[in-house]
């Protein structure tokens, strides 16, 4: 396991993650809880979300390679977070 890879993966990740609709989703469904204490039921549902869909983002980067060629990932990959900004440009607010 290498190091620097892991604390590139989770800066980006992590800075990534900040304000998306995957947490506002978290924040809706906190603040409609209970009073009874800290949301651990929320948390828990959201952690286990994204670390299942983190594993098959990994598990189809790791076994896709094999069929598509890394450069093409890149390119789709680019492709899909220009798509994604521009998209979230343009729609309401």
């Amino acid at each position: 396991m290498d190091l620097k890879t892991v604390l590139a993966t989770f800066t980006i990740i992590f800075l990534a993650e900040l304000g998306d609709k995957t947490q506002l989703s978290v924040l809706l469904f906190a603040s409609k809880g209970g009073k009874e204490g800290f949301p651990w039921d929320v948390c828990l549902g959201a952690c286990l979300a994204l670390v299942l869909t983190t594993v098959i983002a990994a598990a189809l980067g790791y076994f896709g390679k094999a069929v598509i060629p890394e450069k093409v990932l890149h390119y789709v990959a680019a492709a899909g977070f220009v798509g994604i900004g521009i998209w979230l440009f343009v729609s309401e607010p």
